[in-house]
């Protein structure tokens, strides 16, 4: 039966990532991710800001609005909840708790819910939440509770389950300590199965101690590599969006490896994706009677027999010297393979001595896993420390996944940055540079072209130097896929049209103008002066002067008898549209269209009668 569930398997699972291509990650934790967002709806939340900024509660609307619009897009099998808690009325599956609201179960996301929380955003949103949920006492022990009891009554397999709280009061209960008590000791609980609490403290008239009753209710950071609690509140909408898009998803690794330093030195680390590549997500076939997702399965067959295939029948074969040499699949793996999975140090080379052109593909994240071998953060924290002191790199060989052909790869060292706030910017750890093979570097000829002038330098220099800007690579999407998606969005929630996007990668030709003033025009002057005339054309013009019109190419003739042994191999549309033309004419072939595929249509048609 082994066999038979192993074979039977659908072809959405997939098979193994090419060279080049990283899967999405080793999980320890199989299951739904689980997001709550557990909202403060007290008055506090709905006092406006200074210079007509949006009030507390708005900005939590649209941070919530956010998350559900990219989940949906990258993250459609995740389950998000949505719970007030101060609230004058209650709502909750059990009917049990008092001033907690359950404005979304936990569950998948869709439209609807999208369209639910935009009518909680703005001055009519207010009103809204004003005239459904209110604003009475607070007990935080209930709301934790109520959303222990999602986690809990969910039916799917859970993973990761995750809980943010939006407030702007560091005491919530306004110093009842035996509620204070309740609460903390309601929030041990939830950590204790898993829960992984955070706090997106908002501001506030006087400022926001969290030492005063949060500190004792949020959860440590998993690891190093998590930001700890942030002691400073979120003033605007931009810094709430940032933190709360490092916290909504659990950093996983692409693989997890041992980094073996030498004979019996070995350090655990992780491999993750810095930058991923966007792309449109690919279509789903849908069964015209129900729009259900069909799931596509496959089958081997015995081409004489018609019986049906177990993978232990099947053998692959490979051709040596005039012999087919058969091979079981065993044996076909164990060619494949050419050690296991690990990174081996081979050495160390200065930086100098990485180029610009050893960069072949995307880079990967080194950072230590402590959880899978101890001290394994101290003694990678020690190499990295070397490293930059000595400026230089590590050589290694790597081998990401099993089955993987080994690559040459170079750590490079990365120190940690950390902005105004003392907030990690930059984690520190190793950069995995994909070094190329001898066979990957390629000698060209580069064309010869006549050089500059240094006159000719110096202007283009003045050029660029008044283009230059500081370049982010976050601040430039992608208008294709941004206009895919508003698309969809527009589709899905009901719009009239879709919302106008910004294309950003267009230059801005009225800035470059204003900057650059008279040099284009001077560059052009000193490039193209007024007698300019190129080399490659001067002896064409001449001769066509000479003699009134240049010589024309002689038209090249192509037989009856080539034209149908063209048809018969297929290769007619090799031959350019003139020599069609030309075909044409010569067999006496009307033709009303000029269209390459019109001039072969009508070249058959004629040889075939």
């Amino acid at each position: 039966m082994a066999e038979w569930n192993a074979y039977f398997r659908d072809e959405d699972d997939g098979e193994a990532p090419e060279e080049g291509e990283e899967p999405e990650g080793d999980y320890k934790v199989t299951g739904r991710d689980c997001l709550v967002f557990l909202v403060d709806a007290s008055k506090e939340m709905f006092i406006k800001g200074e210079d007509g900024e949006p009030t507390n509660f708005d900005m939590t609307m649209q941070v919530v609005r956010s998350v559900y619009t990219r989940k949906i897009i990258s993250s459609r099998g995740d389950l998000v909840a949505l719970v007030f808690y101060g609230t004058k009325q209650s709502q909750d599956p059990t009917k049990s708790f008092k001033h907690v609201y359950v404005y979304h179960n936990l569950s998948e996301l869709g439209a609807k819910r999208v369209q639910q929380v935009d009518a909680l955003r703005g001055e009519k949103g207010a009103l809204l939440a004003a005239e459904t949920m209110g604003s009475d006492e607070t007990s935080l022990c209930d709301a934790l509770w109520c959303c222990a009891n999602l986690y809990r009554d969910c039916k799917l397999r859970l993973g990761h389950k995750r809980l943010l709280i939006f407030t702007c009061r560091d005491q919530p209960h306004g110093g009842d300590s035996v509620k204070d008590r309740q609460a903390r000791t309601q929030a041990s609980d939830l950590r204790e199965t898993g829960v992984v609490i955070e706090l997106m403290h908002l501001m506030k008239a006087g400022g926001f101690d969290v030492s005063l009753f949060f500190r004792d209710v949020i959860s440590p950071p998993e690891d190093e590599s998590e930001l700890g609690l942030q002691h400073e509140p979120c003033e605007k909408l931009a810094d709430l969006q940032r933190r709360v898009r490092a916290k909504e998803q659990k950093k996983r690794t692409m693989a997890k490896l041992n980094l073996c330093l030498g004979e019996g030195v070995n350090v655990a680390v992780g491999m993750y994706a810095v930058a991923v590549t966007a792309r449109k997500p690919g279509a789903i076939r849908l069964y015209r009677e129900s729009n259900e997702p069909v799931r596509s399965k496959s089958r081997t067959f015995h081409t004489e027999t018609g019986s049906l295939l177990l993978p232990s029948e099947i053998k692959k074969a490979q051709v040596y010297g005039n012999k087919q040499i058969v091979m079981e699949k065993d044996e076909v793996d164990a060619i494949k393979k050419f050690d296991d999975p690990g990174l081996f140090l081979i050495g160390f080379k200065a930086m100098e001595e990485l180029k610009v052109h050893h960069h072949i593909r995307p880079a990967v994240f080194l950072y230590p896993a402590e959880g899978e071998v101890k001290g394994s953060s101290c003694l990678f924290s020690a190499l990295l420390t070397k490293c930059v002191e000595r400026n230089v790199f590590a050589l290694c060989r790597c081998i990401s996944r099993r089955n993987y052909p080994p690559r040459f790869v170079a750590l490079v060292p990365q120190e940690e940055e950390l902005d105004e706030g003392k907030v990690q910017t930059t984690p520190p750890g190793f950069n995995v540079i994909y070094l190329p093979y001898a066979d990957d570097l390629r000698n060209l000829d580069p064309p010869q072209t006549p050089c500059a002038s240094p006159t000719q330098v110096d202007k283009m220099r003045e050029i660029v130097h008044k283009l230059r800007f500081k370049y982010r690579s976050d601040a430039f999407e992608n208008p294709v896929l941004q206009q895919h998606y508003r698309n969809l969005e527009a589709l899905a929630l009901d719009m009239m049209a879709p919302d106008d996007i910004e294309d950003l990668i267009m230059p801005k030709v009225d800035q470059i103008d204003r900057r650059l003033g008279p040099l284009v025009q001077e560059f052009k002057d000193l490039v193209y002066p007024a007698d300019y005339n190129p080399d490659n054309k001067s002896a064409a013009k001449r001769k066509a002067e000479a003699g009134g019109t240049a010589e024309k190419k002689p038209k090249v003739a192509v037989s009856e008898d080539e034209l149908r042994a063209r048809i018969q191999q297929g290769t007619l549309g090799k031959m350019t549209v003139p020599l069609l033309k030309e075909a044409c004419k010569q067999l006496g072939v009307r033709t009303t269209g000029t269209k390459k595929q019109e001039l072969m249509d009508a070249l058959v048609d004629k040889l075939a009668t």
